[in-house]
């Protein structure tokens, strides 16, 4: 038995998503390209003036303290520390940190703490 061939003619779209678009194609002419406002522009448009001032705002910065718990840092790395040593008060992330912090010497755990502005002044 022989298979059929079947002649077909292959259709495909005249721009294919994964090439990139040349900018004639993008931009034809007589079509300018899309301006970016600048901030003076933004701000007479939105017409801040009129805003409450205690509100918060593009223009203005000053907001109220966020009500969200700040997040606790890890004193060695920098990450985000679930756990901390009650021995030494120091915040870790995971164990490799944790066997840093419990060899560190006492000098070395004072001034992690001062660095948070958690340190304990013993007299």
């Amino acid at each position: 038995m022989e298979a059929e061939v079947i002649k077909a003619e292959l259709v495909l779209p005249a721009h294919m998503s994964f090439k990139r678009t040349q900018m004639y194609e993008k931009y034809p002419k007589g079509q300018s390209k899309v301006r970016w406002k600048q901030l003076k522009q933004i701000i007479q448009a939105e017409n801040y003036q009129n805003y409450d001032p205690d509100e918060p705002n593009y223009v203005n910065i000053e907001s109220p303290p966020s009500m969200q718990p700040c997040k606790r840092i890890c004193d060695i790395t920098g990450f985000e520390a679930p756990y901390h040593d009650p021995r030494t008060n120091l915040r870790y992330a995971n164990a490799d940190v944790f066997k840093l912090v419990r060899s560190l010497p006492n000098e070395y755990v004072q001034r992690y703490l001062a660095l948070r502005k958690a340190a304990v002044v013993l007299r």
